[in-house]
């Protein structure tokens, strides 16, 4: 009974959109496999259940299907032990409907870059190989796309394989680009190349779009504004500077465009804490409330400064010792200075030596951390 109640007890403690996915990977992987083997060509990709970007004009809804589809055992077998368990743990986070949502959009728009580079190369090359005789299928964007929201919640968190290969999730997301682009560089672009497109994807829906809704206040907003979650932060730290430049460039024209929002936190949102209370709504944002809290500590501390120059002007010679002249004089510590050190440690968390890092570090960041 304990072997029966087991898998009985992992089935009703499952979420219902991990519960939906798993029974279309089934359901699809099977059904291709079933019509493969009953064609005259076992090898023959199925048009309407995958995506083949020459015959799929009439099957539009293979760019979702196509990555429910692993027609291969082993592909299946490791989506299966991989993907439902990641799933399980976006979904009490998100939620059923925003987890289908996210799943949905990988997939769908990952197939749909891959469908217009496969016209592109036709075009380019004239080999009708790139339209008819790729298909592109699997969960290869689903698993990168998971990874980067793993990046985003749990970015120091460590796996360990085999016992001694240790990583850091968010250095997974590159290592399988990497994979991707020399499985490319080797000829393989189905599926391999959709890991790529579903690095940008999510990144960008998760980077911009997606929608938090704060328990408590009920305000909405979309994306994450964190610095570490920044495009240049995927790369080494050498082509920062460059890709800095781009990424801003792209990132203004974006937003002037109308495609993204600008979500730039106001002095508003730092004097009410919305932005914290949307920050700290969801597990792996520390980074962020860090963020809001040294904002805050510093705009407060510039504050009390201009006020504690306005009210303590600088005495005049004739106010001195003898002989004394008023440049000499060392300035005094007005008790609102010393408030303004108070509160600005109080909001950051540390000693006044951090507010003063802080402040420097503030001073330095450029446009490109919103890209």
């Amino acid at each position: 009974m304990a072997l029966l109640s087991s898998p009985l007890q992992i089935i009703t403690s499952t979420p219902l959109a991990t519960k939906c996915f798993v029974g279309a990977l089934l359901g699809f992987s099977i059904a291709n496999s079933y019509l493969q083997y009953s064609s005259h060509n076992p090898y023959e990709p199925i048009p309407y259940l995958t995506l083949v970007p020459g015959r799929s004009f009439i099957f539009p809804w293979t760019l979702l299907s196509a990555g429910f589809v692993e027609p291969h055992f082993v592909g299946l077998l490791v989506s299966l032990i991989t993907v439902p368990a990641s799933l399980r743990y976006l979904e009490r986070l998100w939620g059923a409907f925003e987890t289908a949502k996210f799943i949905a959009i990988v997939i769908t728009a990952s197939n749909l870059i891959s469908f217009f580079i496969s016209w592109i190369e036709y075009a380019v090359t004239g080999l009708d190989f790139f339209v008819y005789k790729i298909d592109y299928f699997g969960l290869t964007a689903l698993q990168t796309g998971i990874l980067v929201a793993f990046t985003q919640l749990i970015p120091e968190h460590q796996l360990q394989f085999f016992g001694s290969f240790k990583f850091r999730v968010k250095r997974l997301p590159m290592v399988y680009v990497t994979i991707s682009n020399i499985a490319c560089i080797l000829g393989y672009q189905s599926p391999w190349i959709l890991i790529q497109f579903g690095w940008l994807v999510s990144w960008a829906y998760l980077r911009f779009y997606k929608k938090t809704t704060d328990a408590l206040s009920g305000i909405v907003t979309y994306g994450d504004r964190s610095e570490t979650f920044a495009f240049i932060h995927w790369f080494p730290p050498f082509v920062h500077k460059p890709l800095s430049i781009v990424s801003t460039f792209v990132h203004d024209l974006a937003v002037r465009i109308r495609l993204i929002r600008p979500f730039a936190p106001s002095a508003d949102d730092l004097e009410t804490g919305v932005y914290s209370s949307l920050s700290t709504s969801q597990p792996g944002s520390a980074r962020a409330e860090a963020e809001r809290r040294r904002a805050l500590a510093l705009k407060a501390l510039d504050s009390r400064l201009a006020n504690s120059g306005a009210s303590n002007p600088r005495p005049s010679g004739a106010g001195g010792r003898p002989g004394t002249s008023s440049r000499g004089a060392p300035p005094a510590a007005g008790p609102s200075a010393a408030g303004a050190s108070t509160a600005a440690n109080t909001a950051n968390g540390s000693s006044g030596a951090h507010v003063s890092a802080d402040q420097n570090k503030g001073k330095s960041k450029g446009p490109e951390e919103m890209s």
